[in-house]
């Protein structure tokens, strides 16, 4: 999630330096190439997260659960519900991908201009779900920090005690 946010910001960047303040490109193709390259950058950074995804989102909400209430900050919930939502679309997302692609001809490959045109459009239609991981992923570590610093709800705090005095010194084997 850190490199989606590096590459977020680094289009921001980019943006900022090559739109005039309406927004609008300077140079649209040169603009809509660097946006496909963010796109796939994009895409290729969240894939180290997509396996664990679901397990992760479902772990933070069993966490947001047991956090004591003064510790769970209010956009929690929300940012839990914006990832799940863009989960879901990327879910739908990558099984369209999986369809197209084996639909492709059987001499489309990487490097094809009909593979590499169809996975750019598949990128360019995921990048706004990415978007919402790059920007809202940090709140499942900001929850497992907490969770992680929260009093334990399964055994009361540890007490010490004076170890009773059995009045003869033990003795140490070698």
């Amino acid at each position: 999630m850190r490199d989606s946010q590096k590459i977020l910001d680094s289009w921001d960047a980019y943006s900022d330096e090559h739109t005039d303040l309406d927004g609008w490109p300077y140079d649209e193709d040169a603009y809509g190439r660097r946006a496909s390259l963010r796109d796939a950058a994009t895409a290729e950074a969240f894939e180290s997260v997509r396996d664990g995804a679901h397990y992760l989102l479902a772990t933070a909400q069993i966490q947001l659960t047991h956090l004591p209430a003064r510790t769970v900050q209010s956009r929690w919930v929300w940012q839990l519900g914006v990832l799940h939502e863009a989960l879901d679309r990327l879910d739908a997302l990558h099984e369209k991908w999986l369809e197209t692609r084996d639909s492709l001809p059987a001499d489309a490959h990487p490097g094809t201009p009909v593979f590499d045109d169809v996975l750019a459009a598949h990128y360019a239609e995921a990048w706004s779900s990415l978007d919402d991981w790059a920007t809202h992923g940090h709140a499942i570590g900001d929850i497992n920090t907490a969770a992680r610093h929260a009093p334990s709800t399964l055994a009361p705090p540890p007490t010490t005690t004076a170890a009773p005095a059995t009045g003869h010194a033990g003795t140490v084997r070698r």
